[in-house]
């Protein structure tokens, strides 16, 4: 699947998976933790990248989909969590084809600053679709700060994440503010945990 301004992605994707791989899945997402579900449960990881995220939460026990539009990213992520038992779709947001059901967990690491504000409300509301009912969580990870070169990067407001999720039956349950874990001066990051409530 073509994601229009991720070209980057595919052309160096050796590169910034060995980037990615080089941060602990804990340390991304330390403050995310408490409120992982139960081993067993469904997760969907949603622009998977180099698998990392997927394979970590493989490793709790858990049912992991990745979906990573990249097909030189999902040839990686193959290769270097062979094991993990994770199941790999080519697919992208906002529609997110080729998936069905729904899932405890959906994760969106890094991936929701590439939708430009058509494309949010739309993925919101697929979002809805895929989380389970009640108690079901969302996690989406918002980067701050300048784009690198060549990639179509939009600035999105933790704000108004929060307030598209609220129209979509997702409740904020968590907010933290946390620095760039690749080291990048100029990046900081929020990470929003979303809940289905009702």
């Amino acid at each position: 699947m073509r994601v229009v301004g991720q070209e980057e992605y595919g052309v160096r994707a050796g590169e910034l998976a060995r980037a990615y791989e080089g941060v602990r899945f804990e340390d991304v997402h330390r403050e995310v933790l408490p409120h992982l579900p139960p081993p067993g449960a469904r997760v969907l990881d949603l622009g998977a990248g180099s698998g990392r995220d997927a394979a970590a939460l493989a490793g709790r026990g858990y049912r992991v989909v990745a979906v990573e539009p990249t097909d030189a990213l999902r040839d990686v992520g193959r290769e270097l969590h062979p094991e993990s038992g994770v199941q790999w779709v080519d697919a992208a947001l906002p529609e997110v084809g080729g998936v069905s059901g729904v899932f405890d967990l959906v994760l969106l690491s890094a991936v929701w600053m590439h939708l430009d504000e058509g494309e949010r409300r739309t993925g919101m509301a697929r979002l809805r679709e895929l989380v389970a009912a009640p108690g079901g969580k969302v996690v989406i990870t918002l980067r701050h700060g300048p784009p690198p070169e060549g990639r179509r990067m939009f600035d999105v407001p933790a704000d108004e994440t929060i307030a598209l999720a609220q129209e979509h039956g997702l409740v904020l349950v968590q907010r933290s503010g946390n620095p760039d874990r690749m080291g990048r001066p100029l990046v900081h990051w929020d990470a929003l945990v979303f809940e289905v409530v009702g």
